[in-house]
C-alpha cells in the first residue's frame, strides 16, 4: 500500500466530501492534531477526508532515496523531481480540480482569504518538503502553488500543512455550529478580533467593562467594532491601511 486512508465517512455523498491528499515522507504523522476537537469530528463525520502518500514508496532506487545534493554545491539535499513527479501523478491528475500546494517558507502568505477560497473548492493535494526543498522543475511542470505559515523555518512541510487544513476544514459547510462567529472573527473584514470576557465579573480586581452588561446591543456592537479597529491600528497597521483603502474604495 503507498496511500495511508485516514478517512471515515459516514455515507456521505462523495461530492460534498473536501478531499485532502498529503504527499510526504511521513505519513504516520496524518491527521496528527487533525483528529482531534472540531476537525476530527469533521472528519468523523465524512465533511472531509484525508490520505496521506509515502513519497519514499516512489523511489528509484533499492534504499527508497527520495532526495540527493545539489547541483552548483551548497549545504543539505534536495528532494528529486522525478521522485515526486511519480508520487504526485498517483493521486493527482491534470483534471483534478483541486489544487496542488508546496508548504515552503517562500511561498505566499497563508491569508483567511486564501483558506476561505481553499475551502470553497473541492478540496486541496499538499505537498511535504523536507531537506533544503525540492527541485525547482517539479514546481513549474506541474504548476504547484507555495504557500507559506510564516516567516520562520520548520523541520519539514508537515507542521505547516497541518496548520493550513486546520484553517480551511473549519471554514466547511455545517462544522462550526454557529457559522455567525466566523464573521466576527480575527481577519474577517481586515479587523483583528475584539476583546472577550467572561465570569466572573470581578477577576483580581479587573472588572468586565459596563457595556458588555448594559443589554444594550447596539452599544455593544459599536463598543466591540471600535475595540477591534484599535486593536488593528495598533498592532497591525499593515491591516489598517488595508481597511481604510477598502473602506474608500466602497
Amino acid at each position: 500500500m503507498v496511500t495511508k486512508k485516514l478517512h471515515n465517512n459516514k455515507d456521505r455523498k462523495s461530492a460534498s466530501v473536501w478531499k485532502v491528499d498529503i504527499l510526504t515522507i511521513y505519513p504516520d504523522m496524518f491527521p496528527g492534531i487533525l483528529e482531534k476537537s472540531l476537525s476530527g469530528r469533521a472528519l468523523s463525520d465524512g465533511y472531509w477526508s484525508i490520505n496521506a502518500t509515502d513519497i519514499r514508496q516512489f523511489a528509484l532506487d533499492k534504499h527508497r532515496s527520495v532526495d540527493s545534493q545539489p547541483y552548483g554545491g551548497g549545504p543539505g539535499m534536495i528532494m528529486r523531481a522525478d521522485v515526486l513527479a511519480r508520487a504526485i501523478d498517483s493521486v493527482h491528475s491534470d483534471s483534478d480540480t483541486r489544487p496542488l500546494v508546496y508548504m515552503t517558507p517562500r511561498g505566499q502568505k497563508l491569508t483567511q482569504k486564501r483558506a476561505h477560497n481553499l475551502a470553497n473548492g473541492d478540496g486541496i493535494t499538499i505537498i511535504c518538503g523536507r531537506f533544503e526543498g525540492i527541485d525547482e522543475r517539479i514546481i513549474s511542470s506541474r504548476n504547484i502553488e507555495e504557500i507559506s505559515i510564516g516567516d520562520y523555518i520548520l523541520s519539514g512541510g508537515e507542521p505547516a500543512a497541518q496548520v493550513l487544513l486546520d484553517a480551511c476544514v473549519r471554514l466547511l459547510p455545517n462544522v462550526v455550529g454557529k457559522v455567525e462567529s466566523l464573521k466576527e472573527e480575527s481577519f474577517e473584514n481586515d479587523l483583528l478580533e475584539y476583546p472577550h470576557f467572561t465570569k466572573p465579573r470581578n477577576f483580581e480586581g479587573k472588572e468586565v467593562p459596563e457595556v458588555l452588561l448594559s443589554g444594550n446591543h447596539e452599544h455593544i456592537k459599536y463598543w466591540r467594532n471600535q475595540q477591534a479597529e484599535n486593536i488593528t491600528r495598533e498592532r497591525r497597521t499593515d491591516l489598517w491601511e488595508r481597511k481604510i483603502l477598502t473602506d474608500r474604495c466602497d
